[in-house]
């Protein structure tokens, strides 16, 4: 019936139907009802900066090693507080222009960890600069590349008060005697990634979608008997910068070990550090607050584990001096 061998004709146009059926299905539908997908309540638009952050995350090929979606296992739990919807990209998907449409940022391998909520994981405007510079300052293990030409080094007369200063250790420096400044493009890119947080969607959608690791349900009292794992917590929300070793990094984040404020016997102080976050140190880089971010029980689990490691010995503190604490400031 098909004499393709012969029909040259009838070949060419076979092929060019199965071709035109095919886009069809796979192309052109999807990007049909792609038009349908509005941004989720809440939702803010990525400003001019993040925007230029974006495409520097793009051009340096951040997706070849970095995932931004939140799949539907058990596994994903630590990257968000749910799975990731359509919704969540329809600021980022926008085109470039008439001919282009913005690359794919969902990325399909994880060299490195999902970037999905990256800006609440890691607000810290230094410890991303540090990373981006040398990821071994603040990761050892890290197997990610450096991005120095994202930083120029300057002579401490040539630095301004609007130069963005990184703290990096002067032996990391070409020259010890110049200061480490992070360029524009530094800069944008650091911006968009404190941007990608999961929008709260404020409804239950249903069994399909995963619980969140930090909603646990509160006994009677006391960490233990939550059975909250305080070195996992630290591991999981302070060890970036303060190190899994609370020596912290030198001209960035302070160490713990050994710190008169970890080791005071009344824990007020340290509590209300990891409930507002701390900025009183120009030496060291800005702690953002946790309170927002941890519960009592996780607060007392993580305090009580840096008052009793690494040489550290202190009382163990309880969730209800946190919950005191709490209050007192937010009574202030």
């Amino acid at each position: 019936m098909f004499d393709f061998h012969k029909n040259h004709k009838l070949l060419v146009a076979t092929a060019f139907l199965g071709f035109a059926m095919l886009s069809t299905v796979i192309a052109v539908i999807p990007a049909l009802q792609m038009q349908e997908v509005k941004p989720l309540p809440g939702m803010e638009e990525l400003n001019s900066e993040e925007l230029k952050g974006l495409q520097v995350y793009v051009s340096e090929n951040c997706m070849a090693c970095h995932t931004q979606q939140v799949r539907n296992i058990e596994m994903d739990q630590v990257w968000g507080e749910r799975p990731s919807l359509a919704s969540d990209y329809y600021y980022s998907k926008q085109r470039m222009d008439l001919w282009r449409q913005s690359p794919s940022l969902l990325g399909s391998e994880r060299t490195g960890p999902d970037l999905t909520e990256v800006g609440k994981r890691q607000p810290g405007k230094e410890w991303h600069l540090l990373h981006l510079y040398n990821p071994r300052i603040v990761v050892k293990e890290s197997v990610m590349p450096s991005y120095p030409w994202l930083f120029e080094e300057k002579s401490k007369a040539m630095v301004t008060q609007k130069d963005e200063v990184v703290p990096v250790s002067a032996e990391l420096l070409k020259n010890p005697n110049h200061q480490l400044v992070a360029k524009p493009e530094a800069l944008a890119l650091v911006a968009y990634l404190q941007s990608l947080v999961q929008a709260e969607l404020g409804q239950n959608l249903g069994p399909d979608f995963i619980p969140s690791t930090r909603k646990k349900q509160v006994p009677a009292s006391g960490a233990e008997s939550l059975g909250l794992d305080g070195l996992q917590l630290y591991s999981e929300t302070c060890s970036a910068c303060h190190q899994p070793t609370g020596d912290g990094i030198p001209g960035a984040f302070p160490p713990l070990a050994g710190s008169e404020i970890v080791n005071d016997p009344d824990p007020s102080i340290l509590v209300q550090i990891i409930l507002s976050g701390y900025d009183a140190r120009p030496e060291f880089g800005a702690m953002p607050e946790f309170g927002s971010l941890l519960s009592d029980e996780e607060i007392a689990a993580i305090a009580t584990h840096e008052r009793s490691s690494w040489g550290n010995q202190a009382p163990v503190v309880t969730p209800e001096q946190v919950a005191e604490i709490r209050k007192f400031i937010l009574n202030q």
